[in-house]
């Protein structure tokens, strides 16, 4: 009996079959698929919820002021009468007929700089405070005296330091930001654990190294939630002050608007105060996440 031939082909080179194309962008737009179906439920348990609640509101208030002689404006009133604030944020017509877009601008400016100027100081200050147990006890009483002052009670003493209103609602702005700044740092500097103080010593760093390296890193959840604090003040301060100063910020829009007896514009710029506010906050906070890593509370 004759026995079938074989070969000494190796079991390694017999070529295998490949995975067939069809299999693999099957696979693709499936996994593509559930991404997206993920997405979008994420952003609908994001999104539609205020959206629901802010139709319920504009539906109720609708309602509620449509009737003859009432004493605010519907929105559908706001809507037909202040229609180019509305959908034109940034139209120029005049040194003083500007958008709110425009305003809102203009404001920021000064928010940038006096809250800027608060961080700065109020960490740094913050950070000296909070290593002295004998500063903080002595200090602490001050700053949260200064802190209850409302900002349009420093708006006299500014106008009469620096006789311009420029530099007097930054001076309000910083004045205001800078106490929640301040106190949150220390709370975050003496809450540094002592190993971290112990490898200090042992690295033996120097102030500034310790500052750097150590002192603010682990601090960073209290300093941006002071920041929070800060930034949040520092744009009610700015809208408080420019009613009495003048100029074309989005505050004294409001007082003029006020003295005009134009409702509708109040409202509209309400809403733009309103959004831009959360917005500083969200990027305060998003900051803070990077910062520190997700450590900061959002």
């Amino acid at each position: 009996m004759t026995l079938p031939a074989t070969t000494d082909t190796p079991i390694a080179a017999i070529p295998l079959k490949p995975r067939t194309t069809a299999t693999v962008t099957a696979l693709r737009p499936a996994s593509r698929r559930i991404a997206f179906a993920a997405i979008a439920a994420n952003l609908a348990r994001t999104i539609l919820p205020p959206l629901v609640v802010l139709a319920v509101l504009l539906a109720v208030w609708q309602v509620v002021f449509s009737q003859p002689g009432s004493s605010l404006p519907p929105p559908s009133q706001v809507w037909t009468e202040s229609y180019d604030l509305i959908v034109d944020p940034f139209f120029v017509y005049g040194s003083q007929d500007i958008g709110l877009g425009l305003r809102v601008f203009t404001s920021l400016q000064r928010v940038a700089v006096g809250f800027g100027l608060a961080a700065l100081v109020g960490v740094a200050l913050g950070a000296l405070v909070g290593q002295s147990i004998w500063m903080m006890r002595g200090l602490d009483p001050l700053f949260q005296i200064l802190r209850t002052v409302p900002p349009l009670a420093w708006l006299p003493i500014s106008l009469a330091a620096f006789m311009d209103s420029g530099p007097s609602a930054i001076f309000v702005i910083f004045i205001t930001a800078i106490w929640p700044v301040i106190i949150n740092t220390a709370v975050g500097v003496r809450n540094i654990p002592e190993d971290y103080r112990n490898v200090a010593r042992v690295l033996r760093l120097n102030q500034l190294e310790f500052f750097t390296r150590i002192m603010v890193p682990a601090a960073a959840p209290y300093i941006f939630s002071g920041l929070r604090i800060g930034v949040g003040l520092s744009w009610l301060a700015i809208v408080a002050a420019e009613m009495l100063t003048g100029g074309v910020g989005i505050g004294f829009f409001i007082w003029d608007a006020w003295n005009s007896s134009r409702l509708t514009d109040i409202i509209v710029a309400l809403v733009y105060i309103g959004v831009v506010g959360f917005v500083l906050d969200r990027l305060v906070a998003l900051l803070g996440t990077i910062v520190t890593r997700g450590t900061a509370r959002n």
